[in-house]
């Protein structure tokens, strides 16, 4: 295939994605300009190149991250409230680069204590200079931030008790773990220290995706 060949199929690829995403979007209610989506296709074409060699997702279609990875992660974006979070566990970046991209004015902490994921997130900060975010490689425990969060955030790294339990440290007094979850958790919830409590749920849809999505807002 000749170069000018390939960037053909690279362009049809970008615009396939853009469509799917813009799609997603719209069915959500969630405005995305065309420099936000230029940044979110990016960062998923990177995440796609990248798990080939560092297993950031069992996910290897790029086209199925679009929902089950983007979607999933921006479907939180008109709920969560605050100027500063922390991503514990991100992961590949899920929900945090994204979230970076739709609020480029808060700022967001990535952590994450599997080093292949944090050079895999120093790259897509390089890439698509994002000012707002910062990568932190160690374990949650261990982390003492110079400035508490707003916010704690988490997708589907911990039960909500280890959740609260390891990240407390990290909130400020009024702050609020975020955590998103598949079907309502009833038994973590049963087993959450009594101080905290539920002050928002939000069922989820994503786009495209099956099976029960929640939000859920915890304070003390």
């Amino acid at each position: 295939m000749t170069k000018m060949q390939n960037d053909v199929v690279k362009n049809g690829v970008q615009q396939e994605l853009t469509a799917m995403l813009n799609k997603g979007c719209d069915e959500m209610g969630i405005a995305v300009t065309p420099a936000q989506q230029a940044l979110l296709i990016e960062y998923i074409q990177l995440f796609e190149k990248w798990n080939k060699a560092y297993n950031l997702s069992a996910v290897r279609n790029v086209r199925q991250m679009i929902g089950r990875h983007l979607l999933d992660s921006l479907v939180v974006a008109p709920l969560i409230e605050g100027d500063s979070f922390i991503d514990v566990g991100t992961g590949g970046g899920l929900p945090g680069i994204p979230l970076a991209i739709m609020f480029p004015e808060r700022k967001f902490t990535l952590l994450d204590s599997n080093g292949k994921k944090t050079r895999f997130l120093f790259q897509v900060k390089t890439q698509l200079k994002l000012d707002n975010v910062t990568i932190v490689n160690t374990r949650v425990e261990a982390f003492q931030p110079d400035e508490l969060f707003d916010g704690v955030i988490s997708r589907a790294f911990a039960s909500l008790l280890d959740m609260t339990s390891g990240c407390k440290h990290l909130l400020t007094q009024e702050g609020c773990f975020w955590a998103l979850k598949g079907i309502y958790p009833e038994d973590e919830l049963s087993v959450l220290e009594k101080n905290y409590k539920v002050s928002a749920s939000y069922p989820l849809r994503v786009p495209g995706e099956e099976g029960e999505r929640h939000l859920l807002a915890l304070t003390q």
